[in-house]
């Protein structure tokens, strides 16, 4: 069994594969010993981890999963991966966005694939149909758009997701929730219009907490995948353990 940990910008997500299976996951704001002792309580079985982060550095982490559990990988530009990273700053490129990429990939081989995470931020990213990351873009998630409108005004409330889809706000708190709502949706409408003719037979793939959000919103084929990240992850792990195997 393996342990998937993704240290994210607000809290630290995990989950526990069996084979290629999510058997169980979780999140806390930080991972600690207790944290661990009480996956491990829960599945003894656990032989290996996977550490990626968006927070800075976790050499604690790392240690602190070595002790209880012995091999645990770091997720970092120099990690051997299943797929080729065409990125020109490898070293600035977000952990999760890279999971992602190799999730999508390790679900979808052999096909040309654009990946909308929505999370804090809000990443844009493409892997050809070769398996190369090629790279993308960042924007603001739904709340930091949320609280920027809150925060950087005099008199504007701070508001919440919305499911509701009308194209204009009858009053000030619908005109925020369906601007920053549909500005988005316009946002990766407006990629996906661009990148269609260009691309051959791309396939649209949502993860992240607001995916939820756009699946609907947005009127084209998407497969919508939650656990993408940990997907990657544990991709990563088994692809490395197989690495060492032949060598």
């Amino acid at each position: 069994m393996n342990l998937t940990i993704d240290m994210g910008n607000t809290r630290v997500k995990y989950a526990v594969f069996d084979g290629g299976t999510v058997v169980s996951d979780g999140c806390s704001e930080e991972f600690d010993e207790a944290v661990i002792d009480r996956i491990l309580a829960a599945h003894p079985g656990i032989t290996q981890a996977i550490v990626a982060t968006t927070r800075g550095p976790v050499d604690d982490t790392v240690a602190l999963v070595r002790r209880r559990i012995g091999r645990c990988l770091r997720l970092s530009p120099q990690l051997p991966l299943p797929i080729r990273n065409g990125y020109t700053t490898p070293e600035t490129l977000g952990e999760d966005r890279l999971a992602a990429a190799v999730g999508a990939a390790s679900l979808y081989p052999g096909r040309n694939l654009l990946i909308v995470d929505f999370g804090t931020a809000i990443t844009i990213d493409q892997v050809s149909a070769d398996g190369v990351f090629r790279g993308g873009n960042i924007s603001p998630g739904v709340q930091m758009r949320f609280r920027a409108l809150h925060d950087y005004t005099a008199a504007l409330p701070l508001c919440e997701s919305c499911e509701d889809q009308t194209l204009l706000g009858r009053s000030t708190v619908e005109a925020i929730r369906q601007g920053v709502m549909n500005g988005i949706a316009f946002e990766i409408e407006g990629y996906i219009a661009r990148l269609f003719p260009e691309i051959d037979a791309l396939s649209i793939i949502f993860t992240g907490g607001d995916a939820k959000f756009f699946v609907k919103r947005i009127k084209n084929t998407i497969f919508a995948h939650c656990d993408l990240v940990f997907l990657g992850l544990n991709r990563i792990l088994e692809y490395n353990a197989s690495e060492e195997s032949r060598r």
